[in-house]
């Protein structure tokens, strides 16, 4: 049966749809229980693979299972042990020794000291998962369960907002649930520059011993390293020092790591030597189901209609559409009623009080077209040229969600019929999740369109 999964997973490793990361994410872990009677049972780590197999992989595995002689009348899973599934690792010509007495004195003096920085309400159990976020959610899980041993560094990014911190600290509080020994530290590299700025200055002593002496380090907003070399330097030694000793290390940042400026080849090389993962904006099924639950968690039920309302025109930050249930619960409160669809269009109105009546089609161009260096000329006229296209695409897109105008609407503003348009704006909203460049265009627009 081992022999019939192997083979199974060799044909699956060749699939386009899985080789790499996915499989790897997915099947790497995986086992055939059984198979008696047409019955094939596979165990995997945890419900949420099930869920995802299930809904993406398994006529792949049907397949395979075929092209190897059998043919399964049914396939079922089954969550099995993690220890399991993966053996620990064993260092070849070394005999295991114990701990003596002062060592676990001093491992547990130094943790009794030490400060985790972790939010304990960060967890998985609160975590919302969605198709942006589902591959971070699984990866991150796998890490928790065994720190150190694969996906190391981990490297998340994406816009503000996305649940990049929520997700690393709930890694934090599951490894320290689950592995008590192991000392977590979860920082920003702000902390981690103020730190060395003064050990410099005053030359103290232990500053190293900080970073080098725990079993898991969590370093949010890696961005800011840009433009502090000897910053880098220094983490560059840290990051080696931990990983040479197995240790785990997650990082976040708002871009891929060969977008950081000025960040060194070498520290580029090391983030991207792991699992990078880009979390991307929540589609509108997950960001009502923020919705829901932060309202669950205010112990309010909304009718669907509200939720969807709220879902629909929060579309690219998890705070925002969390601080507008909290807002829209407590102006129900305050009114005493329960909160209603009127409330909510209300809300939206009022959430933007800088934002002035004045806003028009012809505003949204023009700060466009100076955003992008273009002229308004260009945006109206007929260029197909790429980078004036983009501007005219984005501006129809702007004109769309914040004039909420029709496509035949926008369409007499640049002389074009309606499924150019149409075609255009569904362009930018794909690249919207696919790309943080493009998010944080939009993101910069909207702020200039309402000043």
């Amino acid at each position: 049966m081992d022999e019939l999964w192997k083979n199974i997973l060799a044909e699956l490793e060749m699939e386009p749809k899985i080789q790499g990361a996915n499989f790897k994410t997915w099947f790497a872990d995986t086992k055939l229980l059984s198979f008696e009677d047409g019955h094939a049972i596979i165990g995997l780590k945890n419900s949420f693979a099930i869920t995802t197999i299930n809904k993406k992989y398994l006529e792949n595995i049907k397949k395979a299972f075929q092209n190897n002689g059998k043919n399964p009348k049914k396939i079922t899973f089954e969550v099995t042990s993690s220890k399991k599934q993966i053996p620990q690792e064993k260092i070849p010509n070394s005999s295991p020794r114990k701990p003596s007495i002062e060592e676990l004195i001093k491992k547990k003096t130094e943790k009794s000291k030490h400060s985790s920085g972790l939010n304990k309400d960060y967890t998985f159990e609160n975590f919302i998962v969605g198709g942006s976020n589902e591959l971070a959610y699984f990866v991150s899980q796998n890490v928790a369960d065994n720190p150190g041993k694969r996906y190391n560094p981990l490297y998340f990014y994406g816009d503000s907002g996305l649940g990049k911190t929520h997700l690393m600290q709930a890694i934090g509080n599951a490894i320290e649930e689950k592995h008590p020994e192991m000392t977590v530290l979860y920082i920003t590299i702000e902390n981690f520059y103020r730190d060395f700025l003064e050990n410099v200055r005053s030359k103290r002593q232990g500053y190293a011993d900080k970073y080098r002496n725990v079993d898991v380090l969590i370093v949010d907003d890696i961005q800011f390293i840009y433009g502090k070399d000897k910053t880098q330097e220094e983490f560059f030694h840290t990051f080696n020092e931990l990983h040479r000793a197995n240790k785990q290390i997650i990082l976040s940042s708002d871009r891929a790591p060969s977008s950081i400026p000025t960040l060194t080849d070498r520290l580029k090389s090391r983030f991207e030597s792991g699992m990078t993962v880009d979390i991307q904006l929540p589609d509108f099924e997950t960001r009502q189901s923020i919705v829901e639950a932060r309202a669950e968690h205010e112990k309010v039920k909304l009718e669907p209609e509200v939720s969807e309302f709220i879902a629909e025109n929060y579309r690219t930050n998890i705070r925002e559409i969390i601080g507008a249930v909290t807002q829209l619960i407590a102006m129900a409160e305050l009114r005493n009623i329960k909160p209603n669809l009127e409330l909510a269009q209300g809300l939206i109105q009022n959430s933007r009080p800088t934002r002035p009546n004045h806003l028009n089609s012809k505003k949204i161009i023009d700060k466009t077209a100076k955003y992008f260096g273009v002229s308004k000329e260009d945006i109206l006229g007929k260029s197909r040229q790429k980078d004036i296209n983009h501007a005219r695409q984005t501006a129809c897109y702007l004109m769309k969600y914040e004039l909420k105008m029709s496509f035949p609407q926008i369409g007499k503003e640049f002389s074009r019929d309606h499924s150019t348009i149409m075609n255009g704006v569904s362009k930018i909203e794909k690249n919207i999740k696919l790309d943080a460049e493009i998010r944080s265009q939009i993101e910069g627009l909207r702020d200039l369109i309402y000043e």
